[in-house]
């Protein structure tokens, strides 16, 4: 990239990652303390933790295979469970709703997908996992969250009778809140994750800069895209 700065990354070592706990031991004791519940607290870190070496194990296994199936294969679980997952706000609707979502999260999030991967970072080849999946996943989490809170919005503002054009409209805008404010906290009050582990990577700020500024654009983008076409699809069945 033609920058002075280090792309070596710093592994960390077993004792140093271990020192990473020492937080979350105080919050434990503070929870034992107060006498407070301690299990929800356990069971999310250990469940992070097996989640996270699961699939750092996975993810290195798929981008070593070079396989355009395998690829292919992880995107449309991906899909599949963005969907279906979206949908845990309306439980009642879900089977009559989860065709419109995976459509809606497929075309919206997809067009983003191939956009960014495509046109703007350039892949070679086209399907090269260490760049298609990562991203897949922040393309195809958001719209699964922006279509999860319209859907919830929406089904509420019909349940009190308000038009379904009115209500739209409110659904769109309770699902847009959060891609908004992420929007405007970016580099103010904090840097976003992937800026932040290329910065530590050895990455120049500038480089890392624009590659969030892609990211920012793409959650944007296939957010309202999809939000937009789950209210329009989901319209013959909530009208």
């Amino acid at each position: 990239m033609g920058d002075s700065m280090s792309t070596t990354i710093q592994i960390i070592p077993a004792f140093n990652l271990a020192l990473a706990f020492v937080p979350v031991i105080a919050v434990f004791w503070l929870l034992y303390h107060w006498s407070l519940d301690l299990t929800n607290a356990v069971y999310a870190i250990v469940r992070m933790l097996i989640q996270l070496l699961l699939v750092g194990y996975l993810l290195t296994t798929i981008f070593k295979s070079e396989s355009v199936w395998l690829v292919v294969a992880v995107l449309i679980v991906m899909v599949t469970a963005a969907s279906w997952i979206a949908l845990g706000t309306v439980k009642s609707q879900r089977l009559q709703l989860y065709k419109y979502t995976l459509y809606s999260v497929v075309l919206g999030g997809g067009f983003t997908l191939a956009l960014v991967t495509q046109s703007v970072i350039t892949l070679e080849p086209w399907f090269e996992a260490k760049y298609m999946i990562p991203l897949a996943g922040m393309i195809f989490a958001n719209s699964m969250n922006s279509i999860s809170l319209a859907a919830e919005r929406l089904h509420a503002e019909r349940a009190r009778d308000v038009p379904y054009d009115k209500a739209r409209n409110m659904a769109f805008q309770a699902a847009f809140i959060p891609v908004i404010n992420s929007m405007f906290a970016v580099g103010l009050v904090a840097l976003p994750g992937m800026m932040t582990g290329q910065i530590l990577s050895g990455v120049s700020p500038i480089v890392a800069a624009h590659y969030q500024i892609v990211v920012m654009c793409m959650i944007f983008g296939s957010a309202g895209l999809s939000t937009a076409l789950f209210l329009k699809m989901a319209k013959p069945l909530l009208d």
